[in-house]
């Protein structure tokens, strides 16, 4: 399929489009992301806010980083009303030719810019995409790959840390909660007393 050869040799579906094709980023953008019928697919994730809301962000700091152009990625996040949780965003901007996007370096490279890190190794991701996990591992941030729930074991893991379920960061890295549990019940992390 066209879309996964495009995606496995771009990292976007669209930077092959754009090359290829001659596609105009922006229209595309315009004509198929922005105009997808999002309401009613996308809704609001109570779980998602939960743990968002329980981040300690005075130990981390929530940032977007996505492929998506920016309407596109803010639109997602308000509709699955979490956007009031995240500091900022690094996208693809669609405006600039050629895209820079993950996994290419460069697009690691203006996400820590933009979100102010001072090392890569201050910053933790989470991605549900084996190639960006794998190379976000390799540029040295700590990084959890997201596996849906029937998605199998991928031969070779893409990083140190392999999740199902978004609730098991609070085991791998409990010192950015401010509660160990999805509820709360064990209270505070001996690390924030």
């Amino acid at each position: 399929m066209l879309h996964q050869r495009y995606y496995k040799d771009y990292g976007l579906a669209i930077s092959g489009l754009v090359e290829h094709h001659k596609v105009d980023p922006l229209e595309y953008n315009r004509e198929v992301d922005d105009a997808l019928q999002l309401d009613g697919l996308i809704t609001p994730n109570p779980n998602l806010r939960e743990i968002l809301e329980d981040i300690d962000t005075s130990k981390v700091k929530p940032w977007l980083f996505t492929n998506a152009y920016i309407t596109h990625g803010q639109r997602v996040v308000k509709l699955l009303g979490v956007d009031d949780l995240f500091e900022g965003i690094t996208f693809c901007d669609y405006s600039k030719l050629p895209f820079i996007c993950k996994p290419h370096r460069e697009m690691y490279e203006k996400a820590e810019a933009e979100a102010g890190a001072s090392s890569p190794q201050d910053c933790y991701f989470v991605d549900d995409s084996h190639l960006n996990c794998r190379h976000a591992q390799a540029r040295g941030w700590t990084t959890a790959h997201l596996l849906e729930p029937d998605m199998p074991e991928p031969a070779e893991r893409a990083s140190r840390y392999q999740i199902r379920d978004l609730n098991s960061l609070r085991s791998i890295f409990p010192q950015f909660f401010r509660t160990t549990t999805a509820n709360g019940i064990d209270g505070l992390h001996s690390s924030h007393l």
